[in-house]
């Protein structure tokens, strides 16, 4: 374990130390590590111990040579025989004791680091997740937690071990025979800069495995996704992709015998300085017993303790990468803790009833954030965020969608149209203006209230690789089965859920691909009825289906829809016609609004998007 230890300590990137930690990030490890205090210090002195029994085994060792066998001394034997014994299972119980609370702090703190991590995460703003790469915010919660956690599990423990049992060593081997440990010591360079050396290319090896086996990782994800097999099917080439990927696993063998090499190389080399001095302790050593210098138990106990000299010593000269490496591993963990969410809740924010309340937007002005205001450059693999501001998207929007009514949006593509429906939901808060709900500006409400008042079917209604039943709940988890039957029948999709072998318990695939997109569409109505809210927004909920599937769907939101305030993009002009009110939008404003017979009749932009995209839909 103790070869391992230094063997892991010189594969870590030595670059880390030249890193800088921001201000007061040991004192935020260390009110990390507070509510683990008792189990550190218990763990700390089961190390300290364990390093004691190692000196002490030795000394027992010299004592049975020098003493016991040449007086033949059969009690002083058994005394000894009973103390080594004693101590032997005492250090099999100090081993099983420290792995525990090892384990206990370390699992304790991967689990309140992940758990606190995973937490700031799901209250970032859309605007996050839309920038960041998935599998860097993963790795935080991986990697990083992991390198933080062994702060203190393999790190401190092994900083104190090795001091305790450097010293403790050194101290008995220099109390026993000065120059036998000087010389021993003298050895040390001989191995320490030829292991640097290989620990530098080694190190080298290592980073490049995790380059290739990332990007190997990334190929995989890509292709056995869903959307990506489907893509791969239909354009790609299986004899080109299966050579692309068995060259890329080919160099992942390649550097996986290469590693190995010089991880053998390194134990060799160890295990070669230790020889070379132990023969040095038995040749000066044994020369010292003939001329009665020494005695030969000293001369074993000298050979027993230069055993657990040179692995301390080794990793200890490496310690301040080891101790950075932990550390920054930290500071990449708080980084994402100290990115604070543009969505916040105020502190005397009140809840908002659930009912078919008003929607208003009252001089909106809006532009999307920036990179630098919501993302971070390690988390989009840049090494510098876009500072600039984006470009202003709405400019002085202005409507009221009465309570109980119908209001469609419409407009050319790019118009603006879906960023208007994201305001009421807060997943954006307008740079200035308001959006009020009910009369109450949604910043002075509660999260969970208004998330509970606002029901959303996006275009792509996105679906857990989970059964339907666990797809519905996630709307209301308390919901009996009779619920949601119920809500399936009104969205229509009852039917088709009582054919399947597995009912509401069939699971519908990644993405929820292993239905249509009608399917997929109705069954997110069923849990927007499901979750029965005041307010309901469509995002073009039937823009890309057929005939058939959107009959359903239309079918299914006319009962979502019904006593509700809605705010729906249409595309459709049987939509568009039953409207109360319809806006249409241009460029980031709304540059008309009114009834559809009103609206063709003046003569504007809706009577000609009427002529361009509906008036196809009214002949057939």
């Amino acid at each position: 374990m103790a070869n391992w230890q230094v063997l892991h300590s010189f594969r870590t990137d030595r670059s880390v130390a030249k890193q800088k930690l921001a201000p007061g990030t040991v004192k935020r490890v260390l009110a990390f590590a507070r509510p683990y205090r008792r189990e550190l210090g218990v763990f700390l002195t089961l190390v300290v111990l364990d390093a004691a029994v190692s000196v002490i085994t030795p000394l027992l060792v010299r004592r049975l040579l020098d003493d016991a066998i040449p007086n033949r001394d059969l009690g002083l034997v058994w005394t000894i025989f009973c103390i080594y014994a004693g101590l032997v299972i005492f250090d099999s119980g100090l081993s099983l004791a420290n792995r525990w609370y090892s384990s206990r702090i370390g699992e304790g703190l991967i689990f309140d680091l992940r758990s606190q991590v995973y937490d700031h995460v799901q209250r970032m703003p859309v605007a996050f997740f839309t920038r960041t790469q998935t599998g860097a915010l993963v790795s935080r919660l991986n990697n990083d937690v992991i390198g933080a956690q062994q702060a203190f599990t393999s790190t401190l423990s092994g900083v104190v071990s090795n001091v305790i049992l450097l010293i403790a060593t050194v101290a008995v081997m220099l109390h026993l025979s000065w120059q036998i440990t000087l010389l021993a010591l003298i050895l040390v360079p001989v191995f320490i800069l030829p292991a640097r050396r290989v620990g530098a290319r080694l190190q080298a090896i290592t980073r490049e495995g995790m380059t290739l086996n990332a990007s190997m990782n990334t190929t995989m994800t890509e292709r056995f996704n869903v959307a990506g097999a489907l893509l791969v099917k239909l354009f790609g080439r299986p004899d080109e992709e299966a050579a692309e990927f068995s060259s890329r696993a080919g160099r992942v063998r390649d550097i996986g015998i290469l590693s190995a090499m010089f991880s053998r190389t390194f134990f060799v080399a160890l295990t070669l300085v230790a020889g070379l001095a132990q023969a040095v302790v038995y040749g000066l050593g044994g020369r010292f017993a003939a001329e009665g210098i020494l005695t030969v138990g000293t001369v074993v106990a000298l050979a027993q303790l230069l055993n657990q000299l040179y692995g301390p010593l080794t990793s200890l000269s490496n310690i301040r990468v080891d101790v950075m490496s932990a550390l920054v591993s930290f500071e990449r963990v708080f980084e994402i803790l100290d990115l604070p969410p543009m969505i916040d809740e105020r502190p005397d924010a009140v809840p908002l009833p659930n009912v078919a309340a008003a929607v208003e937007l009252d001089h909106v002005e809006f532009r999307y954030p920036s990179a630098a205001e919501v993302s971070l450059a390690s988390l989009e693999s840049v090494s510098v965020l876009d500072s600039a501001p984006s470009q202003q998207v709405l400019f002085d929007v202005s409507f009221t969608a009465p309570a109980g009514a119908l209001v469609a949006l419409v407009g050319p593509s790019g118009a603006g149209k879906t960023t208007i429906s994201m305001l009421p939901t807060r997943m954006y808060d307008v740079q200035s203006g308001a959006v009020r709900i009910g009369g109450v500006d949604v910043r002075d409400v509660t999260l969970q209230s208004l998330r509970d008042a606002i029901g959303v079917v996006t275009q792509d209604a996105h679906m857990f690789h989970d059964t339907i039943r666990a797809n519905l709940l996630y709307a209301r988890p308390e919901a009996m089965a009779d619920d949601l039957v119920a809500a399936c029948r009104s969205a229509q999709i009852w039917d088709l859920v009582a054919s399947l072998p597995d009912g509401l318990d069939t699971v519908v695939g990644d993405r929820g691909y292993r239905l249509s997109g009608g399917e997929k569409q109705r069954l997110a109505i069923a849990r927007l009825l499901l979750k029965a809210p005041g307010i309901v927004i469509l995002d073009e909920a039937t823009a890309h289906l057929d005939s058939e599937s959107e009959l359903a769907v239309q079918q299914a939101l006319k009962t979502a829809l019904a006593g509700r305030t809605s705010l729906v993009i249409a595309h459709r002009l049987s939509t568009i016609r039953e409207a109360d009110l319809i806006l249409v939008v241009d460029e980031g404003r709304v540059v008309e609004q009114g009834r559809h017979d009103d609206l063709l009749a003046a003569g504007g932009l809706y009577a000609e998007l009427y002529r361009t995209q509906f008036e196809r839909q009214a002949t057939v």
